[in-house]
């Protein structure tokens, strides 16, 4: 087979984690077939060393102007590929040579963030949406929740979804944090107190005003109990200045003094944040998946997360669960954590466990089988084997 991944969104949270990881699983376990990776080839080097049957096609033009579309048609006709994957959803259809798989990690843009839109802007965007979806050969979604959200959303045939589960970065697999890494945190971000971590998205659905309100609280608590007088909350994620929301959340709340904004940290840092953080948060509205509550759980770290969307299924018994819409249950779930010692005992255990219960390996061995399936023809109706038998069975 010669397959074509467009790899131009590989910068983007999520989705570039996404891409980045499948690509190299597929390096590990397939020499057979050949990989054209279209898109920048800087973004190919942060892939790694691939084997010589991937080749790296430049195009440096996005996939949301004109000149992209076309230049991207161009090349899937010139190399004459069997198929290609889209590692995220797109909303205006394209007319491509070949048969195109596609990866849906959330539809959420359909959902909150649309409401912000006249009614015919959404109604257009969902109707080209769900063209989109309908003309793929098959869907790869990465939770059942979004697999559900899909079919129930847009009407798309259960056979045509397949559930593909996403898996942590290896990086985040190299051990516990040594003295040495502990001390670059001390000295580079002056961290020498037990804090709360949050990690990921800055975003509305992230549910950060929340965390921080429920900070404030625990704080309240703590003090009479006159335990963790220096608890900090410390917040890991992307640019904050398009969200003043927050500041404005930590000055009413009386946590001046107690949270920080670090921004962006990369991996070989984050993952000395996870190894040493008293309690994970991510009481997050809405996930198509929810990859940093395992990364913590990789590290041992305690995880407060939401009892909603798709959490549930990826943390298992292995989380504390609470409705994240109640600021007191988030307290309430911190406290407890923070302080029950057998409950964080048997919470690092099931971490562990349930952290190793994905693998990008799998992930990738699924995504191969569908690849043969497309280039050969092959339906969901005349299907004898699905992706959805071999995913892992997720505790309640």
């Amino acid at each position: 087979m010669k397959i074509a991944i467009d790899i131009r969104r590989m910068t983007e949270f999520g989705i570039g984690t996404y891409t980045r990881n499948i690509v190299r699983a597929l390096g590990r376990l397939d020499r057979r077939n050949k990989y054209f990776l279209i898109g920048s080839p800087e973004k190919v080097k942060e892939i790694g060393p691939l084997p010589p049957n991937f080749h790296s096609v430049p195009l440096l033009e996005q996939d949301t102007t004109a000149k992209g579309y076309f230049e991207f048609r161009t090349i899937l006709k010139r190399l004459q590929v069997d198929l290609v994957h889209i590692p995220n959803l797109f909303w205006l259809p394209r007319t491509l040579p070949c048969p195109y798989v596609i990866t849906v990690h959330d539809v959420l843009e359909h959902m909150s963030r649309s409401k912000a839109h006249s009614s015919l802007r959404r109604s257009m965007h969902y109707q080209l949406t769900r063209r989109v979806l309908k003309g793929a050969a098959r869907i790869f979604a990465v939770s059942q929740f979004s697999k559900s959200e899909i079919e129930q959303l847009f009407g798309i045939p259960s056979k045509k979804v397949e559930v593909v589960y996403n898996a942590i970065d290896e990086r985040f697999l190299h051990g516990h944090a040594t003295d040495a890494e502990r001390q670059l945190i001390a000295e580079r971000y002056l961290v020498n107190y037990p804090f709360l971590l949050y990690a990921g998205r800055i975003s509305p659905h992230k549910n950060l005003v929340r965390i921080i309100e429920a900070f404030s609280a625990l704080r309240g608590e703590l003090e009479k109990e006159n335990k963790f007088p220096d608890l900090k909350l410390i917040i890991i994620g992307d640019d904050l200045s398009g969200h003043p929301d927050l500041r404005r959340t930590v000055i009413r709340s009386g946590v001046n003094n107690d949270v920080r904004f670090f921004g962006f940290v990369p991996i070989e840092v984050l993952r000395i944040f996870y190894d040493i953080a008293n309690v994970f948060l991510f009481p997050s509205l809405y996930e198509g998946f929810g990859l940093p509550p395992l990364e913590a759980m990789a590290h041992g770290t305690p995880v407060v997360t939401s009892n909603t969307s798709s959490l549930p299924e990826v943390v298992g018994n292995a989380a504390v669960l609470v409705n994240p819409e109640n600021v007191f249950e988030i307290m309430r779930a911190t406290h407890r954590v923070l302080i029950d010692q057998s409950l964080r005992e048997k919470l690092k255990q099931r971490g562990y466990e349930q952290a190793k219960r994905f693998s990008w390996d799998a992930s990738a061995r699924s995504v191969l089988r569908v690849y043969e399936q497309v280039a050969g023809g092959t339906t969901p109706e005349n299907m004898s084997l699905t992706a959805q038998d071999e995913v892992p069975r997720m505790r309640a």
